[in-house]
């Protein structure tokens, strides 16, 4: 109980220390050593349980993980999602171990996964919480489910993904850091900081870095800064789904809506806006669709192949055939992304929304 006695005497530190330019270097050193105290609880609950998670092989064009409390409605809304028989009670606890669906929308195929309920503490193990997280991180979406009339959960899923490593809807900071044998650190920015050097220095000195080179390109806070020198963070996008909508007055739909006015309301139960959620997963997800085209002969326009933004002509050969990286020679892309008709382009070339690809490869 050391290290969680330990953790607790610094949130408390914390919260009972006036932020201003005087304390920052002291709250700085204090949320390093809290970051690496959590991190050493998650690694012991790892290996009481073997390090293992539940065990879930990630299938279709992405992977969307519903979390919430528990009886919030996580197995009612994977049925109305996908039709899978998820076991259903008034209850708490009914979902025991994952239980995985498939949705098609749009010609996408979406792995939706639903988990345990978490609780606080589950970062540090509770509630099986470790095993449910690890599936979390493995996601290409979180889902973070609440019930209309308990939105003051949102803080707490918040912060126990938060302790887990989940940085839910954010992207790493924009800052470099390279270590090196001597000479000190060096920072140098290309924007005005609201950190000063010395609390830079101090917080990576927690970590036992003295000497590095240090760039940044945007004014970071002190947790982005003790993320990109852990750099072990998962940056997932989230949609927020509040359920039982059905249930609720006008006055409790107003709080909704104040409270989090990007959020979907629906009724899992009832299927209230389950399309309209299904359009939301297809968007946040940033699939685009490419029309592949065989050589010598007319593009596909029928079946499109579902790709996520960003995606590469090197991707694609990945999806297609394991063999298809090695034999490449070069692609013709027509489209947005070519910058003439029939382009030549590489591995690296990314694609757009409706390209037509053809790939040539070696015998």
């Amino acid at each position: 109980m050391a290290l969680e006695e330990d953790i607790r005497s610094i949130e408390e530190e914390i919260s009972k220390t006036k932020y201003n330019k005087a304390t920052e270097g002291h709250i700085g050193r204090l949320k390093a050593k809290l970051s690496r105290l959590r991190d050493e609880v998650q690694k012991r609950a790892s290996a009481k349980t073997g390090g293992e998670g539940f065990s879930v092989r990630k299938s279709g064009d992405a992977s969307v993980v519903l979390v919430g409390f528990p009886s919030v409605g996580k197995s009612t809304l994977l049925n109305s999602l996908t039709g899978t028989e998820s076991a259903v009670a008034a209850y708490e606890f009914t979902t025991l171990s994952v239980v995985p669906g498939t949705l098609t929308h749009k010609g996408a195929t979406i792995q939706i996964l639903d988990v345990p309920g978490i609780l606080r503490g589950a970062a540090s193990g509770r509630g099986r919480g470790k095993e449910v997280l690890a599936v979390v991180r493995n996601a290409d979406l979180v889902i973070i489910m609440l019930d209309v009339f308990q939105l003051v959960h949102y803080d707490v899923l918040f912060q126990e993904l938060f302790e887990a490593g989940i940085r839910v809807n954010s992207r790493p900071p924009e800052m470099t850091i390279r270590k090196k044998p001597r000479g000190g650190i060096m920072i140098n920015s290309t924007v005005d900081l609201g950190l000063d050097e010395d609390t830079i220095k101090s917080v990576m000195g927690e970590y036992r870095i003295h000497n590095a080179n240090v760039v940044i390109r945007e004014n970071i806070s002190i947790d982005q800064l003790i993320d990109a020198i852990l750099g072990n963070r998962k940056y997932i996008p989230a949609v927020v789904v509040i359920n039982k909508i059905d249930l609720a007055d006008e006055y409790a739909i107003r709080a909704c809506r104040e409270k989090f006015p990007e959020a979907l309301l629906v009724s899992a139960d009832k299927k209230v806006h389950i399309e309209e959620l299904k359009e939301r997963l297809y968007e946040k997800l940033g699939f685009i669709r490419i029309f592949m085209k065989p050589q010598g002969k007319a593009a596909d326009l029928e079946e499109p192949m579902i790709i996520r933004y960003g995606a590469t002509v090197g991707d694609v050969c990945d999806r297609l055939h394991r063999d298809f990286r090695k034999r490449f020679r070069y692609a013709q892309i027509w489209g947005s992304s070519a910058k003439h008709e029939g382009q030549r382009a590489g591995l690296d070339h990314s694609m757009e929304d409706n390209d037509i690809l053809t790939l040539v490869l070696r015998k």
